[in-house]
């Protein structure tokens, strides 16, 4: 049995009539319009052919096979007909003199129809990932991703960078998240952890003398998924570079996205050079969010020295945020739900008022403003028809409310999102420390490898308490694109005395870190270079390119909410013995 084929379903064109050419493919339909005439389509990776059997044989032949099996065709290309323009291969048809069945499918009824997989629950799609992956508009996802990771390393390949692999079988430490572990045979009681990041790795490769490195990085991580992030694994375009500041991590993945974006992009519009760079408590303050969406153009104004003493409890003695959005002709129905939606994201209650087409105050908290509308109107620039939304509390609290409002409220009131766009920013200038919520002492607030801005000597300023330590801003930096964070970087601390001098600030000494990181402690006392990374996301690139909400639609194999591979029934049991040889016994939890 030969499985050769001379064309693909994607290929034959009216040129082609007449020639005598062999396809396979999986039966996709079978139309039948009597006993010795129907319509079957045949579609491969590369497209659809329609077959046409015309004669009693040929037609009980295919009324034989269950759909989804897959067959190989024989037969002679003609002119259709009945053209279809809206298929590449519309304007012909195969006469078939042969069909044999290469793999039969067994079953007559499939979990979901395939060309509409994506209707069918989650759950069943991941047990039938295989068929899934049929869908056409599925598998173009990952056909997707194979073009923008090739993209990826010859954009890399071209700007001097060298692909190395770094190991997966490596040692825990403490990076944020859970580690997998791996139990090591030969060595009871101890095991490897899959890396979280190849983070000391690459650092590692900056000691060792390389001067420019990438890789297409698997990473591992025991967290819990969201719609952009997958539990277990995920990939990123990790790099470092050796000699190299802020700019010129910036500079690499300035010319390197845009391109990428605008070309495989579902929107042809990318940020160009330079992205717009947004200090942290900026971000915060005017978007209410360090991963602002800047397609929307609403902004968060502070009013707390305006309505903290309105009389309204909520704001009394708390931080008083509003976000106005102009031309606002929604319903109260409207008001309420989406109100209700954002104090479910963020978890704090917002309040409202409105300015009428008279301009009166009306609505929600309209009688305290009511006594000092005048303030109110020439403070926040009010005009008839805006509306203004509010958030109060705590500084935190009271931003990522009106950051969650600033989101929502841009997306469903029409005109204020250009959505069509891929708009990038650069969130920078970090805290180096912050104050732990449950230790109620003084914590790294993000990566501890990162480079205190302005080095050693900002340190013993806060060390003689010249200056306060929550002051310490580092030199790291996200990029975030369409209201995503793609990824986080820095410049790293590469000196080992600015190191243990940082890690003394939270109550941590040079014993602590030579125990923690040994082998990038001890490299960085033989001399290291500067250096600076970023590792943008690349499951979380394609989701944006392909304008997918959920990061699972771009993932081959991806697991479930729950960690869970249903397909390959993974985690699963082992046996007995192969417990005993890894000396591990299972203690399961009491009830």
């Amino acid at each position: 049995m030969t499985q050769n084929r001379t064309h693909t379903c994607g290929e034959l064109r009216l040129s082609d009539a007449g020639k005598a050419i062999k396809i396979c493919g999986w039966l996709e339909n079978l139309r039948e319009v009597g006993s010795e005439l129907a319509f079957a389509v045949v579609r491969d990776f590369y497209g659809t052919t329609q077959v046409v059997a015309e004669t009693a044989d040929m037609v009980a032949l295919l009324k034989s096979i269950n759909k989804e099996s897959t067959i190989s065709v024989e037969g002679t290309v003609r002119e259709r007909d009945s053209k279809n323009a809206k298929l590449p291969t519309g304007e012909i048809e195969v006469v078939p003199g042969k069909i044999e069945v290469l793999g039969r499918c067994q079953h007559n009824e499939l979990p979901f129809p395939i060309n509409r997989s994506r209707e069918a629950d989650e759950a069943t799609r991941l047990k039938y990932r295989y068929l899934d992956l049929r869908n056409p508009a599925v598998k173009n996802n990952i056909i997707l991703r194979c073009q923008v990771v090739a993209a990826l390393r010859q954009a890399m390949t071209e700007h001097g960078f060298l692909e190395i692999t770094t190991p997966i079988l490596t040692a825990s430490s403490p990076e944020g998240a859970r580690d997998y572990l791996v139990p090591a045979r030969n060595h009871p009681g101890k095991f490897y952890a899959l890396p979280q990041a190849p983070q000391q790795f690459k650092q590692l490769l900056m000691t060792s003398g390389f001067d420019r490195y990438f890789q297409i990085a698997p990473c591992f991580r025991d967290e819990d998924a969201r719609a952009d992030r997958s539990p277990g694994e995920f990939y990123q375009l990790d790099m470092e570079m050796a000699f190299a500041s802020q700019d010129d991590v910036f500079a690499v993945l300035e010319d390197v996205l845009p391109p990428i974006f605008a070309k495989y992009g579902k929107y042809d519009r990318a940020s160009s050079a330079p992205f717009m760079r947004i200090p942290y408590t900026e971000a915060m303050e005017k978007y209410g969010s360090d991963k602002p969406d800047l397609r929307i153009d609403l902004t968060v104004q502070d009013v707390t020295g305006l309505l903290g003493a309105c009389g309204f409890g909520p704001f009394e003695g708390n931080v008083v945020k509003a976000v106005v959005v102009s031309d606002f002709h929604e319903t109260r129905k409207f008001i309420d739900k989406t109100l209700a939606d954002v104090e479910v994201v963020s978890g704090g209650k917002p309040y409202w008022f409105r300015l009428d087409e008279n301009g009166e105050i009306v609505g929600g908290i309209a009688k305290f403003v009511q006594p000092i509308k005048e303030s109110v109107v020439s403070a926040l620039g009010l005009k008839p028809n805006d509306f203004v939304a509010l958030s109060a509390g705590k500084l935190g609290a009271a931003q990522k409310t009106a950051g969650t409002l600033v989101k929502t409220l841009g997306a469903a009131v029409p005109g204020h999102m250009d959505k069509e766009q891929y708009a990038f920013c650069w969130i920078v200038d970090f805290p180096m420390y912050e104050i732990g919520e449950e230790s109620g002492e003084l914590e790294f607030c993000h990566n501890p490898f990162s480079m205190p801005s302005g080095g050693l000597e900002v340190l013993l300023k806060a060390e003689r308490g010249e200056i306060d330590p929550l002051s310490i801003t580092a030199d790291q930096y996200d990029l975030v694109c369409n209201g995503v964070e793609l990824s986080s970087g820095a410049v790293r601390n590469h000196d080992p005395e600015i190191m243990i001098k940082a890690f003394e600030m939270v109550r941590l000494g040079e014993e602590d870190v030579k125990a923690k990181f040994p082998a990038m402690y001890n490299a960085f006392t033989y001399g290291a270079p500067p250096h600076a990374g970023i590792a943008p996301g690349v499951d979380r690139m394609v989701m944006l390119l392909a304008g997918e909400d959920s990061i699972r639609e771009i993932i081959p194999f991806p697991m479930n909410k729950n960690a869970q591979d249903v397909m390959m029934s993974a985690p699963s049991e082992v046996t007995q013995k192969q417990l005993d040889e890894l000396h591990i016994a299972i203690v399961k939890p009491q009830d």
